[in-house]
């Protein structure tokens, strides 16, 4: 797989026909990005000047928004293609963000469901890194497993905007964000299933405000939010009122599928970081590499890394083949749910005090995987969604399901054709 940013010419096409993207990528990670994830954590503008400068490294390396569209000013790669670099770009939780990847999925709806004015006023900036975005669904009081109960108001004035009133919680990076994607009800009463739709909101408009930052495990970066009668252009609506959850079960499918990825590279983090410890320390009783329960817990991190890659590489596979890939998806995502916390619990018990303080990330490596069971939905919803789904196909007088079905909610495309005729049903 050839790097799309680099001509050949001089020493980065030297270096790039010698080592593939997803090894400049991870080298690119693990000697820029992991020094300085301290800094990067701690927030404020240290952290900005941090990223900043780790950017324009990316830059300079041609790694810059590899996934992004090339004619917005990104790499071009496929889903699939970025499949194999997000593993290792996803081993620090900032590396998405130092080498211009993640606003995807923004980037990828504003595309598809933007009108034009949206799209030419946000879309390369998005890509440019000088806007930041951030999507807000859930709700206080609200589960996020039961969107039809969305309390979040959008009234539509005499101009053909809207005034959008609510509240909305655990939304990530919208302190520092420009532009956050609102879900709200346009129509309908409390629990309907029709009359939720999206529209993005520029942070800066009146009635905007944060409330609150919410520490999950006491890491920042989530906040609760306040839309105090938010007035919103009317071209600001994604899609077409009531395609809320259409948009969004799109989005999904492919945000829990690039967190899968990347938890794999924090959990493969762990694991290495494991192995160099039980090879390199030990006392009186020899190195802690010939200890059998030490070995038992490489074995078992192991076995959970090696038994779940192949459950996220088919999810991968399916949606860049634009097939129905939401049982895999729900597998995948439970299982390196599951795995990332595993591992890092191997890993912190292998170095024990040590594992537990400031001089390693295993501590958030570990929060991550906590939290990872119920972002995105929690491990009962995707557990309960798959076998309703498995068994549907056992019940009497059902037929199996044809392989390869294609689903448009699956579809990974930059550039389709925005008509009012096109079908975008789940």
């Amino acid at each position: 797989m050839e790097d799309p940013r680099t001509d050949g010419g001089g020493a980065a096409g030297r270096e790039a026909e010698a080592v593939g993207p997803a090894q400049r990528v991870g080298r690119f990670v693990r000697d820029r990005v992991f020094p300085r994830e301290s800094v990067l954590d701690g927030g404020g503008p240290a952290a900005a000047e941090a990223l900043a400068v780790l950017r324009a490294e990316a830059r300079a390396a041609g790694l810059w928004a590899l996934p992004l569209p090339a004619e917005l000013g990104g790499g071009g790669l496929s889903f699939a293609a970025y499949a194999e670099l997000a593993e290792a770009e996803g081993a620090s939780d900032h590396g998405p963000a130092a080498l211009g990847s993640a606003p995807l999925l923004d980037v990828r709806m504003l595309d598809r469901y933007g009108r034009p004015g949206v799209r030419d006023a946000y879309l390369e900036r998005l890509v440019a890194g000088e806007l930041r975005t951030c999507y807000a669904m859930t709700e206080p009081g609200v589960p996020g497993t039961d969107p039809f109960r969305t309390a979040t108001r959008a009234e539509r004035l005499p101009d053909g905007g809207w005034r959008v009133t609510g509240r909305k919680w655990f939304t990530s990076g919208a302190a520092a964000a420009d532009l956050v994607t609102v879900m709200a009800r346009t129509s309908g009463a409390d629990g309907d299933r029709e009359g939720l739709s999206l529209l993005l909101v520029p942070t800066g408009s009146a009635g905007f405000r944060v409330v609150r930052e919410l520490p999950v495990l006491g890491v920042a970066g989530q906040y609760e939010i306040a839309l105090d009668g938010v007035r919103v252009p009317a071209d600001h609506l994604l899609g077409e009122p009531g395609e809320a959850l259409t948009i969004a079960g799109e989005r999904l499918l492919v945000g829990r599928t690039l967190r899968c990825l990347r938890w794999l590279g924090q959990a493969q983090r762990a694991f290495d970081l494991m192995c160099e410890r039980a090879a390199t320390h030990g006392g009186s009783r020899g190195p802690l590499a010939d200890q059998q329960l030490v070995q038992a817990h490489v074995f078992d991190a192991l076995l959970a890394l090696r038994t779940t890659r192949p459950l996220v590489r088919e999810a991968v596979a399916l949606i860049a083949a634009g097939q129905d890939a939401r049982t895999e998806v729900g597998l995948a995502k439970v299982a390196a749910a599951r795995m990332l916390q595993q591992v890092a619990d191997c890993a912190i018990q292998v170095h024990g005090a040590a594992g537990l303080g400031p001089d390693t990330p295993l501590p958030g490596l570990f929060r991550t995987g906590r939290a990872a069971r119920i972002l995105d939905g929690p491990d009962e919803l995707h557990i309960t969604a798959v076998a309703r789904r498995v068994l549907r196909g056992y019940g009497r007088g059902a037929q199996p399901r044809p392989a390869g079905r294609r689903c448009q909610s699956a579809e990974v495309s930059f550039r389709p054709p925005h008509t009012d005729s096109e079908d975008r049903e789940n």
